[in-house]
């Protein structure tokens, strides 16, 4: 099934693209290259892109162009040459922080998604996987996409997410479902009508599970019955070791978890997807309200810093934690899931910033965005390498990114299948 969905991602991106411009062979050369695997650095080096839109080679520059000496050069220079980048954590459709919702009805929303899918490419972001926007939407925005309508970038998405009635969410679009047999009959609608993954919510800000362990447990084993994978929503002890448990593919955000239940992911193959710009901008936004003092009549504001209490713990964990965890050897991916209402788009470039700040590598956090989304989602053979056969999606960025991870926001051009869809003016 998951191979299906990979064979349909290329030629989608094959026929939209033909319509768009015409393929031709290229090499692309650049001083430096990462190739994501979260070792590989090349320099003065080159990828051949072949006419049908997939990397033919990678090397040195003398070696590629004596190779082919009938195709065109392009010399970027100083630059990093990249993988597209893959954020495993959007809402595309979330728009409930907007201070006038009111105006947001079917057509809005989806203005607003593709704006959003406009913002992903010009930030390098060539793959998204959508946890949860309002039905239907994700899976429309990928059709337009399809049919040439607007440029997107390849989407593999949920459909609303689920709570428990009351649960985290509600209020903002997350489908409440109770008991074991209304999940499945809800995963099953959900995967009738075109959903990709499957995405629980069960914990919000106290430590109380929103899920039984067996209503988790029929949500994995429903997923999984089905071909389909699963994410899980979960910060706070004990809904992470119930999840864990009931086996989710992937724990999003995982805030305080222990170093203990990390190793467990790792035996068990379970990846982790931290989000923690989303924590970290949160605690910053609301320290400089406290500090400025904010009006009362701020309904977002007022909203966030009634969560302060957990807001700082929880930047304060990742800090303190995600080196520790990330050497378990569990899979770690990059997510953004913001969704505060002014705060910087998709910032996966500041969550990269922050996985070297705590404490790995440019080369191996730049993994974490390309080569761990592509296993995650059973994409290996489509998307997350510089390596030959694989769809030529690639960023070119000013800089050396084996040294200086902020370079990714130094964005020079963005390709995906080997057609330029972003350039930077």
């Amino acid at each position: 099934m998951y191979e299906d969905i990979a064979l349909w991602h290329g030629e989608c991106q094959k026929a939209v693209l033909s319509g768009k411009g015409r393929y031709m062979g290229m090499i692309y050369c650049g001083k430096h290259l990462l190739t994501g695997d979260g070792k590989t650095h090349l320099t003065d080096a080159a990828v051949v892109v072949n006419e049908a839109g997939k990397i033919q080679d990678v090397g040195t520059k003398a070696d590629m162009v004596q190779k082919y000496p009938d195709e065109e050069v392009k010399d970027y220079g100083d630059v990093t040459l990249l993988p597209g980048l893959c954020d495993m954590h959007v809402h595309f459709g979330y728009y409930y922080s907007q201070p006038d919702q009111y105006n947001y009805d079917d057509y809005m929303i989806a203005y607003y998604a593709q704006e959003q899918a406009k913002t992903a490419l010009s930030l390098g972001i060539t793959t998204v996987r959508d946890l949860s926007s309002p039905h239907n939407l994700c899976k429309q925005l990928r059709l337009a996409g399809e049919k040439g309508y607007c440029r997107v970038p390849r989407i593999i998405h949920s459909d609303a997410g689920m709570c428990m009635t009351g649960g985290h969410g509600h209020d903002d679009g997350i489908e409440e479902v109770d008991g074991e047999w209304e999940i499945r009959k809800e995963i099953r609608k959900q995967i009738r009508d075109g959903a990709d993954w499957v995405k629980i919510l069960t914990s919000n800000r106290t430590s109380i599970p929103e899920f039984t362990q067996a209503e988790l447990d029929a949500a994995v084993d429903e997923s999984h019955r089905v071909g389909k994978k699963c994410a899980v929503h979960a910060g706070l002890q004990p809904a992470l070791q119930m999840s864990i448990d009931a086996g989710f593919d992937t724990i999003e955000h995982g805030t305080f978890l222990t170093y203990d239940q990390v190793k467990q992911m790792a035996a068990n193959g379970q990846a982790w997807v931290p989000t923690m710009t989303a924590y970290t901008v949160l605690y910053e936004f609301c320290k400089e309200k406290i500090e400025a003092g904010f009006d009362s009549g701020d309904r977002i504001a007022a909203k966030a810093i009634k969560d302060m209490a957990f807001f700082e713990p929880a930047y304060n964990a990742y800090k303190d934690n995600f080196k520790k965890f990330y050497d378990t050897g569990v899979t770690v991916c990059t997510g953004s899931d913001m969704v505060l209402y002014e705060a910087p788009p998709l910032p996966i470039n500041r969550e990269l910033e922050l996985m070297v700040e705590y404490g790995i590598t440019p080369i191996q956090a730049i993994e974490t965005a390309t080569s761990n989304p592509a296993k995650v989602l059973d994409l290996e053979d489509v998307m997350g390498q510089l390596k030959p056969g694989l769809e030529a999606d690639m960023i070119v960025v000013k800089g050396n990114v084996a040294e200086d991870i902020k370079a990714v926001n130094n964005l020079v051009d963005v390709y995906m299948s080997g057609e330029l869809v972003y350039e930077s003016k």
